[in-house]
């Protein structure tokens, strides 16, 4: 089942998780004393992920490869940089229309920069700064990349003090900000479409537009971004048996991100590359604050049902929520009563809500929305639905059903034999 082969539960039931799974082992930070150990509260001179998601952090002569594990002697992945003493900057370009350089992870010290793709230097590197960037200021704070639809056009965010070199990947124009309100920044990090200032052993959250910072901040890094003894913001990371799983609402938005609910927590499932990770639900949809009972998503909005109402959200860079919502079950949908799942097949119209042992039909396409029609299911008590191109998943507690298509699930009179869901599928235990 390839839609969910990188679904990983092992993080539900701690709310705090912010690890990859394959990450939950007790660190403890590095032992060997000649080594530094960040878990004694550092501050980093540069963060960024690789081309294979792999978030690199650096201090002086050395590194860590993950969130989890001891330092380890830079020279030893980037010997060129060597000579030219420690990383500055650092950050993984977003550059998808010119494939020579997507994905390449620049490095900057003092005027120079370098470019590494596999952990291999390119030819004709280093360069002059201002040859690559010109524009921006060498001996840099931090760096990082910031995608269009997240930021006006492909970016990448330079620090020096409180200004903000914004250069942009196609123009190569440079617009420079001060955000005195946001601490000095000695390295940056993009993470699951996140913005981080670090600072001290701390971090800061901020929007890579207007550098506004919401919430409560900062907060130490040792809390959630390695796994050090006696830090973390959501207790122990616990994987739960396959018996155990139960999803409230999963589903695939028209930009192709997956998420799963469940509880208070939700989790992207397309992110596997820099990991999966578990998060309030509220964090991105502050107004959910009970959950969800049901998710689609239509005509590039997010549906999110919680008892009898609907909240539409736009699926944009800030998740906003339409004004004028929530309504009504009713009002919106044309239903009434408790929603167990609901789901959209790409490219069509109706959304198949999932109402106890029936399925109705709404044309969302039709105003007012109605009901065109319902039918009876042999299932009961089914938590959530999903469907995609490999047919349609209807979950119930620990197991699932497959169909062909929603027109099968309408018309079969009889359940398909039901499936466990599997360590290999969730990561969850046997």
């Amino acid at each position: 089942m390839k839609l969910l082969a990188t679904l990983y539960l092992s993080l539900v039931l701690g709310l705090g998780a912010s690890l990859p799974l394959g990450d939950l082992i007790a660190d403890g930070g590095s032992h060997d004393a000649t080594l530094p150990d960040r878990c004694d509260g550092i501050e980093f001179d540069a963060i960024t992920p690789d081309e294979t998601g792999t978030t690199i952090f650096f201090k002086g002569a050395h590194l860590w490869n993950g969130f989890l594990g001891p330092a380890q002697p830079s020279n030893e992945f980037f010997h060129e940089l060597d000579e030219y003493g420690h990383v500055d900057a650092a950050f993984r370009m977003h550059n998808p229309e010119n494939k020579d350089d997507h994905d390449h992870v620049y490095f900057f010290l003092d005027d120079k920069v370098f470019s590494y793709y596999n952990r291999t230097l390119e030819a004709g590197y280093p360069k002059p700064l201002q040859d690559e960037f010109p524009g921006v200021p060498s001996h840099l704070d931090a760096a990082v990349e910031c995608p269009k639809g997240e930021c006006p056009a492909n970016s990448v965010l330079f620090f020096k003090g409180h200004d903000v070199h914004v250069f942009d990947i196609d123009t190569k124009v440079v617009k420079t900000k001060t955000w005195s309100h946001l601490p000095v920044c000695t390295s940056a990090l993009r993470w699951l479409e996140r913005y981080y200032c670090f600072h001290g052993h701390n971090f800061t959250k901020f929007n890579p537009v207007s550098g506004e910072v919401s919430g409560d901040y900062p907060k130490d890094a040792r809390d959630y971004f390695m796994k050090c003894p006696g830090f973390g913001h959501g207790g122990e990371y616990k994987i739960p048996k396959c018996g155990d799983v139960k999803i409230d609402a999963i589903t695939t938005d028209d930009q192709g991100k997956k998420y799963f609910f469940a509880g208070p927590i939700y989790m992207r499932l397309d992110t596997h590359r820099d990991g999966l990770h578990a998060f309030r639900i509220t964090g991105t949809w502050k107004e959910m604050i009970h959950g969800v009972d049901a998710v689609f998503s239509y005509n590039d909005k997010l549906y999110m049902i919680k008892d009898d109402q609907v909240y539409i959200y736009k699926l944009d860079a800030h998740n906003t929520l339409i004004e004028g919502y929530p309504k009504s079950l009713k009002e919106e949908l044309g239903i009434e009563g408790h929603v167990d799942g609901a789901f959209v097949c790409p490219n069509k119209d109706t959304v198949h809500i999932i109402q106890g042992t029936i399925i109705r039909d709404v044309d969302l396409s039709a105003t007012p929305r109605v009901v065109t029609r319902d039918f009876p299911i042999p299932i009961s008590e089914i938590d959530a639905g999903l469907c995609s191109q490999e047919g349609v998943y209807v979950f119930k507690g620990s197991t699932f059903y497959h169909y062909d298509s929603a027109f099968t699930l309408a018309v079969t009179k009889m359940a398909p034999v039901p499936e466990n869901i599997t360590p290999a599928m969730m990561g969850c235990q046997e």
